[in-house]
């Protein structure tokens, strides 16, 4: 919650926390505030840019001011994307959308579409949330390690291609992650820097989307339009982070 709050307020990502770190070199990341400012003006046109906490001035593990605006787009940009593919995937488990082979070797078919996306998670064998944990932290590592660093003069939000450094992974990978077909290829900048304005809008909407869902299945009547729409859930939905 406390990550759509500030990322909202200060029309960028929030959840951060602050520690003393050795001095970084300089990033060729430069006006991080001028293109935070102009972001918040095209994703909200009437509320523009807004920040009265001035949480877009902190700075963070130790790096310079564009560094950490770096930081926090790329953290709204991530968390939008997490929420984005949540909320599908909570409708279309909800559903009863699954998979139509048996999930493990011993012919157990996935979860029953009886149950809700969160009682889905709880009835999964553990290994095989091991290996969405892993494959997440995958993901993770080689937004980290491939291609020029966000905070070191990359684009916040942009997912490097396996394509561009087969040196780091062990076998071929035939298709990348993101527009795995090249159909934005021949799309011009302009194009392109709307669809990022969107893709922006329409993850802080997720966030909101999918805290609604799991607020209204643990604490009745807290989104009153979902009410009697999803069923309760008497599980922990913070369990994986327990």
């Amino acid at each position: 919650m406390k990550l759509v709050v500030l990322s909202l307020v200060a029309a960028t990502a929030a959840a951060f926390t602050s520690q003393s770190a050795a001095p970084r070199p300089a990033t060729s990341l430069r006006d991080g505030m001028a293109d935070l400012e102009a972001i918040a003006e095209k994703s909200n046109p009437v509320l523009k840019f807004y920040d009265p906490l001035q949480l877009s001035t902190i700075t963070i593990y130790g790096n310079t001011q564009d560094q950490s605006i770096a930081w926090l787009r790329q953290s709204e940009i991530k968390h939008g994307r997490i929420a984005m593919a949540a909320f599908v995937g909570y409708i279309v488990q909800s559903n009863g959308i699954r998979f139509p082979w048996a999930m493990t070797t011993d012919g157990t078919p996935f979860p029953s579409s009886a149950l809700s996306p969160p009682e889905q998670w709880d009835a999964l064998p553990m290994w095989g949330k091991f290996q969405i944990i892993l494959f997440i932290g995958f993901l993770e590592w080689w937004s980290e390690a491939a291609g020029t660093h966000y905070m070191r003069g990359g684009t916040p939000g942009k997912f490097p291609n396996f394509s561009d450094h087969p040196e780091l992974i062990p076998h071929f990978v035939p298709l990348n992650l993101f527009d795995p077909f090249g159909l934005s290829a021949n799309q011009s900048e302009a194009s392109k820097a709307d669809g990022l304005i969107k893709e922006l809008n329409n993850g802080r909407a997720a966030q909101f989307g999918i805290l609604g869902f799991l607020a209204a299945q643990k604490v009745e009547g807290s989104v009153p339009l979902l009410t009697g729409v999803v069923p309760p859930y008497s599980g922990e939905p913070m369990a994986p982070f327990a």
